[in-house]
């Protein structure tokens, strides 16, 4: 599968292009290229091990949005069994920016709920690049609701640049919706594990997150606005968007010694885009691990925990 490369990654693509065009010259022919091929593989793996160890906030906020990023229906495939999609909010329609249901993670029931952006232009339209309306948030309330009331924990994945700023939405209510979404998950008395997996952006990604324990890949990022929209702010030009990226701290490493996220995930070397089985893997076996540990609390202790978290933040 081809790779699309990010700006910064321009030296990467013209090694591994070269590794690719050496390859298929020496399946043409006879000639023996496989020293230099060799050569080049060794010298494109140290540029992308150096590039990729010390990533700036802005450029990993690009990783975080790469297009060939798994996406939610990725991690259902690849971690959830009997997977029964549960749709609507009951009161005005069915929000395709953010699926939910119940399924089994190795065998522990589950409710899942997250945004979907989509992988091509159609999927992306048809779920509105996973910009939640207030049925959205409606829908996930009415879930994490039903997961409460017969026991079973929540699992939250968190991929949105933000909730959806279109006038219908306002109309709905949508500063209402996310504020009861956020409430819900404080209220619960089942565990509640969030997940970061790309872009977690504003009320849009805190409606479904404010969990027990909150995970974060390692080159996703969490923020309450857009580095771009920080620095149309603060400077009049989205051109300052990596001077706001560094400043709000959106990274995993950021965030982990704030205390605003527990964990932070691995990514295969060089983002998850690039191995989304070895990413979806690695994931899975954390939330394992996670709800385990959740699962050793009662629903008083939970909820007391969740809620003694985020007024701490800060």
């Amino acid at each position: 599968m081809a790779i699309t490369y990010l700006d910064f990654e321009k030296p990467i693509a013209e090694l591994e292009t070269r590794v690719a065009e050496l390859k298929a010259t020496a399946d043409a022919g006879s000639i023996d290229l496989g020293p230099e091929v060799a050569r080049l593989e060794a010298k494109a793996s140290k540029l992308l091990h150096e590039t990729y160890s010390r990533l700036t906030p802005w450029q990993k906020a690009q990783v975080a949005r790469h297009p060939e990023r798994p996406h939610f229906n990725d991690y259902l495939a690849g971690m959830v069994d009997e997977f029964v999609p549960l749709a609507g909010d009951r009161a005005f329609a069915d929000d395709p920016a953010i699926i939910g249901g119940l399924g089994r993670i190795d065998g522990r029931r589950v409710m899942v709920i997250g945004h979907e952006k989509g992988d091509d232009t159609a999927s992306r339209l048809r779920h509105n690049f996973g910009m939640a309306k207030p049925e959205g948030y409606r829908k996930s309330i009415r879930l994490m609701r039903l997961a409460d009331r017969f026991g079973i924990p929540v699992v939250t994945l968190v991929d949105t640049s933000g909730a959806f700023p279109g006038v219908e939405a306002e109309e709905r209510g949508q500063a209402e919706a996310i504020a009861r979404s956020t409430e819900q998950c404080l209220a619960l008395k089942v565990p509640l594990v969030a997940v970061i997996v790309g872009e977690g952006g504003s009320g849009g990604a805190v409606a479904i997150a404010a969990a027990n324990r909150v995970l974060m890949f390692e080159n996703a990022i969490y923020s309450v606005i857009s580095p771009e929209g920080c620095a149309s702010i603060l400077w009049r030009t989205a051109d300052r968007a990596g001077d706001a990226a560094e400043a709000m701290k959106v990274t995993a490493n950021d965030l982990k010694s704030l205390g605003v996220i527990d964990r932070i995930v691995p990514e295969p070397l060089g983002g998850a885009h690039r191995d989304p089985t070895a990413a979806i893997a690695e994931l899975k076996a954390a939330l394992i691990e996670e709800l385990d540990g959740c699962g050793r609390f009662g629903p008083e202790e939970l909820l007391a925990q969740r809620r003694a978290k985020f007024l701490a933040i800060g």
